[in-house]
C-alpha cells in the first residue's frame, strides 16, 4: 500500500513515505543476481570455446544435370560468338566423373569471435569472352576486389546491392570493396550485355567458401568449442531464396539450408561426401 503525505504551504517540515517493500520481489531479484555474477559481483561472460578448427567436406549430385542451356547472344557478336563460339549457362556446373557440384555457397551465420580480423589479399573477378569467369565468388567485408575486363569491348559491371555499378573499358580494370556484408549471395550482372551473370557473397568474418569443381569445399579458423550454424546455398536449389535442404538429421539439418556443428579444439571436421538428390534443384 501506498501512503502520500499532504502538502500545505506553511505546515511546517513535509514528509513523503514512499512505497512499502517487496519483499518477494527483492528475494526474486537477489536470486537472479547471485545466479548471474560471480564471488566478486561481476556480471560474468557466456560460456566461449577456446581455440579454432576447420570444416570441409564434398557435395555431389545425385542427379543428372543434363545438357548446359545455351545463352542468346545478341549484341557484340564479333566479340561475343567469335568463329562461332557458344556461351551456356553456368548454374549447374557437375563434374563428369565424381559428380562433384561446384559453387555451393558454404557461410557461417554468426561468429563469436574470428582469428584473422581482416583479409589483406586482393582478389580477382575477371570478365572475358562476354561472361564472368567465376560465377560464384566470395569476398570479405573490406577486402579489395579487383573488377577487370579482358574483353576488346566494354562493360558495365553491376553488384546488386552495393553502389557498385561501373563502365570498365577494353583491358581495364577497378577496385571494389564491398563495405557491409550480404545475408545471402547477391547477382553480378552486366548491363550492357544481359546473359552475364554471377553471383557474389560478402561476409564480415570471411567464414565463407565456394564449393570447387569437384564439389569440395574447406572453412579453416572456425571458432571451436562452441555452437555454429551454417548457411547453405545454391543458384538453382528448389529451397527459399537459395536454401539447399539435405536430409543430414545428424546435423540438424533444416528447410532453411542450415545445419549446427561444434568442433573441438585443432579438429578438422570432415563431413564427407554429401549427396544432392535431383529435387533439390531445379531443372
Amino acid at each position: 500500500m501506498l501512503f502520500a503525505a499532504t502538502l500545505c504551504l506553511g505546515c511546517g517540515q513535509k514528509r513523503v513515505v514512499g512505497p512499502a517493500p517487496d519483499m518477494v520481489a527483492a528475494l526474486d531479484l537477489r536470486e537472479t543476481l547471485e545466479k548471474e555474477t560471480g564471488a566478486e559481483g561481476k556480471v560474468e561472460d557466456k560460456a566461449m570455446g577456446t581455440g579454432w578448427a576447420s570444416l570441409k567436406g564434398k557435395f555431389i549430385f545425385a542427379g543428372n544435370p543434363g545438357a548446359p542451356k545455351a545463352l542468346v547472344v545478341d549484341k557484340d557478336t564479333a566479340v561475343c560468338s567469335k568463329d562461332g563460339m557458344q556461351l551456356f549457362e553456368q548454374s549447374l556446373i557437375v563434374d563428369e566423373s565424381s559428380k562433384g557440384l561446384a559453387n555451393v555457397v558454404v557461410f557461417l551465420r554468426k561468429s563469436s569471435r574470428v582469428k584473422n580480423e581482416s583479409a589483406t589479399e586482393k582478389l580477382v573477378m575477371d570478365q572475358k569472352n562476354c561472361e564472368f569467369l567465376t560465377p560464384v565468388f566470395a569476398a570479405r567485408v573490406g577486402q579489395a576486389v579487383d573488377v577487370k575486363n579482358s574483353d576488346p569491348i566494354g562493360h558495365n559491371t553491376n553488384i546488386s546491392g552495393s553502389s557498385f555499378n561501373q563502365l570498365i573499358p577494353s583491358g581495364d580494370s577497378t577496385v571494389f570493396t564491398p563495405s557491409r556484408e550480404t545475408g545471402l549471395p547477391v547477382s553480378v550482372t552486366c548491363n550492357i550485355h544481359p546473359w552475364m551473370k554471377a553471383y557474389a557473397v560478402f561476409r564480415k568474418d570471411g567464414y565463407v567458401a565456394v564449393s570447387s569443381g569437384d564439389g569440395t569445399f574447406e572453412i579453416p579458423d572456425l571458432p571451436a568449442g562452441e555452437p555454429l550454424e551454417f548457411q547453405v546455398w545454391h543458384e538453382r536449389a528448389t529451397g527459399r531464396s537459395g536454401a539447399l535442404d539435405l536430409d543430414q538429421p545428424e546435423l540438424k539439418w533444416n528447410s532453411k539450408g542450415r545445419f549446427k556443428i561444434t568442433l573441438k579444439e585443432n579438429e578438422v571436421r570432415d563431413l564427407g561426401t554429401l549427396e544432392i538428390p535431383a529435387d533439390a534443384i531445379s531443372g
